[in-house]
């Protein structure tokens, strides 16, 4: 893929500082009593916080849509409008009243970084507070009683209460209810069902206005089944959207609840043509995994796909803290078994990472001899192929006790993502034996996932994906698949070792998510999942070099020209 077509469809800010003051159609700042605020102050940015906003690289997220006709322009204004009401939706369930919180700060530095972190909790450093007064993350957000234990709510006899759209709240008496998101929220999703029947009713493509309306029917019902078997179903729109509450990385009580959140996206549909092909590997590469065959006896939908995409605006849990650069939805186990789950990858934000963040990595800690092996082509396979990774394995424990999710529960994030990220190399070797890929830059994908790791592991222990990565990083380097130079303190793979430990964390983990073992899972990560003192010293040397922990965006219709 070249980088410099992508490149033309983004533009990274020339500084590395926190953002410009934004107009009002973009999301990119909070507002406050006083309006929008101000770009952060000259006395403000030599504190730390304003450091901590400078360590996140602005890119302006926009996308070619000349080709697009009035309607699907229309449609994409609607849809942006949709997803502002789902950014406000997360608000509160992870803090509440933001405007409360606002009121507390004084500088803006402040304040812009309780917008890239929706609330006071640093999400890229274990979810540390950072504003004066306020305690520890609530592990339940906002999905919970505060004073609510686990045995109290294991106790409790309530329908409806292990839904992921349900908010556990106390009645006038003190006893634990369960509310549904369609009745907590009934105002604010009305207002976004009616924008997703305004965005149906000017789309080009039929089956895409159908999911706008069954998607809307959802956010009024919490029955989301039919309108994820419509996404699945939907194949020629040239816009798209991924809408509602969707993943439940927020409830680190449960791994239950359910966070608001959107994706408005443009298709890239030259290289959604070319990714196509993979999907119908699907099932021999689920035949082929490195495990016994019960742990893969389930069979993927062959209608299953993949796609490009340009993101044109992110909102709520998809814009807080690290920003997703590829989807792999739906989440329910049931759709995924009939049709499969989409894979879409998100060219722009997935190049401005690289480019801000993997390359300048890179370059202060890969060999110098392995350092060509780092490529974009490389780093945007080994993106696409962990979405294609999570729908392989099984959804289903072998013993009985449920799917994987409810056995694992608060777990079960970090270890899907552990597992993605590990048949995602698999995979790559085994289309590479096939023909499909070339098999010679194998060692490309290697190198590139490890430079990759040293980005990922930043997220802190608060992130599925950082978690997933440390013990990732510290399994392969056990097993000599890397090792390090104490002289330069620069990584090398060992490409044969790799291979084979690629292989051994691949059948690990899909074994510990086949037999729904919490405890060897929790040993598992209790064991592989600490920062070590070396690597503690390069993240060091990374924080140093003032190399971008992740990106912010400038978004909106404005930005767009709508």
């Amino acid at each position: 893929m070249s980088t410099n077509r992508l490149a033309l469809a983004l533009a990274l800010a020339v500084a590395l500082t926190g953002c410009n003051q934004p107009t009002e159609q973009e999301t990119a700042a909070p507002t406050s009593s006083a309006g929008e605020p101000t770009a952060a102050s000259a006395t403000e940015q030599s504190n730390p916080i304003a450091d901590k906003v400078a360590a996140y690289a602005e890119v302006t997220l926009t996308a070619d849509l000349s080709h697009l006709g009035d309607g699907d322009r229309e449609a994409i204004g609607h849809l942006i409008d949709a997803a502002k009401i789902m950014d406000a939706l997360f608000w509160q369930q992870v803090w509440g009243d933001k405007g409360e919180l606002y009121s507390q700060i004084e500088d803006s530095a402040t304040r812009r970084f309780v917008d890239i972190n929706y609330g006071p909790w640093d999400r890229l450093d274990n979810d540390r507070p950072f504003v004066d007064g306020v305690g520890a993350r609530p592990p339940g957000a906002r999905f919970y009683p505060e004073d609510m234990s686990k045995a109290e709510f294991n106790a409790a006899d309530l329908p409806g209460k292990d839904s992921l759209y349900t908010l556990i709240r106390r009645d006038e008496t003190g006893v634990l209810t369960a509310v549904p998101y369609h009745q907590a929220y009934a105002e604010e999703l009305a207002a976004a069902a009616e924008l997703l029947r305004k965005a149906a009713a000017v789309a080009s493509d039929p089956g895409f206005a159908s999911y706008l309306g069954l998607r809307a029917d959802a956010l009024t019902s919490d029955d989301y089944q039919p309108s994820d078997m419509a996404w699945m179903d939907m194949k020629e729109s040239p816009i798209d959207v991924v809408i509602g509450p969707i993943e439940s990385y927020q409830d680190a009580l449960y791994g239950t609840k359910a966070a608001f959140e959107a994706f408005v996206l443009v298709k890239d549909i030259e290289w959604s043509e070319r990714l196509a092909r993979f999907a119908q590997h699907l099932p021999a590469l689920q035949r082929d995994l490195p495990v016994d065959d019960a742990y893969k006896a389930e069979q993927p939908g062959t209608d299953a796909d993949l796609n490009a995409y340009f993101a044109i605006y992110y909102a709520g849990d998809a814009n807080s803290g690290a920003k997703t650069i590829a989807i792999n939805l739906p989440n329910d186990e049931e759709v995924q078994l009939a049709k499969g789950s989409r894979r879409l990858q998100l060219e722009n934000a997935m190049q401005a990472k690289f480019d801000a963040i993997v390359e300048p990595i890179a370059d202060l800690l890969i060999a110098e001899d392995q350092r060509a092996h780092v490529t974009f082509d490389a780093f945007f396979e080994n993106v696409m192929f962990h979405e294609v990774a999570h729908g392989l394995g099984i959804k289903n424990t072998l013993g009985g006790e449920g799917t994987v999710r409810e056995s694992l529960t608060d777990l079960a994030s970090s270890f899907e993502e552990g597992k993605a990220d590990i048949l995602g190399l698999y995979m790559i070797a085994k289309l590479g034996e096939m023909g499909e890929l070339d098999q010679a830059k194998l060692r490309d994908n290697y190198v590139t996932f490890l430079a990759g790791i040293f980005r990922s592991v930043r997220f802190g222990a608060s992130s599925a994906h950082g978690q997933a990565n440390m013990v990732a990083f510290n399994y392969l380097q056990a097993e000599g698949a890397f090792s390090r130079d104490e002289g330069s303190g620069r990584y090398s793979v060992d490409f044969d070792k790799m291979a084979a430990a690629v292989d051994s964390l691949s059948a690990k983990i899909l074994t510990l998510q086949g037999d729904g073992d919490y405890h060897g899972a929790r040993t598992l990560l209790d064991e592989k999942g600490q920062v070590g003192e070396a690597l503690e010293a390069d993240l060091a040397r990374i924080e140093a070099q003032e190399i971008p922990v992740d990106i912010v965006f400038k978004q909106g219709r404005e930005v767009l020209g709508l």
